[in-house]
């Protein structure tokens, strides 16, 4: 005859057995990159995804921005980053990028998003796991997607179509880090 202590502990076993196999069976956020390290954007990232900050472009005359740019870190990137200083491999940034207009409101003058102009895609790889692949090097995967395509990428090498902005973020991993206060101690 088994005791009932005997009987809690099995019970007890079970329940984490199960809560493990559940938690394990929890899928994480969808790869972002095929085989051959095509990326897309991530479905669902807005809700996935952690909010990084905003950045607004200011206009090219007067007061105001012509872009918003809002920021989002997949599942997880926000710790790691404050643990050691730089995402870890497997990491996907996703900046939104959209138009704004400023008008005058009772608050001041003031600019808000308007319609979006397109996602810019960022996957941390040190290992450089697609050799070959010029939208892929110095630790990361790199492309842009025009709105309403998030399938297609319109870049071809990151090289001349994105180090021209991230050149001066070398010494932050080519991401302007210091710019986001979530990713502060």
């Amino acid at each position: 005859m088994l005791r009932p202590h005997t009987l809690m502990l099995a019970g007890g076993a079970l329940a984490a057995a199960l809560a493990l196999g559940a938690a394990a069976a929890t899928p994480g956020p969808a790869p972002v990159a095929d085989a051959k390290g095509a990326l897309h954007v991530p479905a669902g990232y807005q809700k996935a995804y952690e909010y990084l900050g905003s950045w607004s472009v200011a206009g090219d005359s007067g007061a105001g921005a012509k872009e918003m740019h809002t920021v989002y870190a997949s599942p997880g990137a926000t710790a790691a980053f404050k643990r050691t200083g730089h995402f870890p491999d497997g990491t996907v940034l996703v900046k939104e990028v959209r138009s704004a207009t400023t008008a005058s409101m009772t608050t001041g003058t003031v600019s808000h998003s308007t319609d979006l102009k397109g996602w810019f895609v960022a996957v941390r790889d040190s290992k450089n796991t697609h050799p070959g692949n010029p939208l892929w090097g110095d630790g990361w995967g790199w492309s842009w997607f025009d709105a309403g395509k998030p399938m297609r990428t319109t870049s071809t090498d990151y090289h001349k179509d994105c180090f021209g902005c991230h050149q001066p973020a070398k010494a932050t991993d080519w991401m302007y880090t210091p710019g986001y206060p979530t990713l502060q101690h």
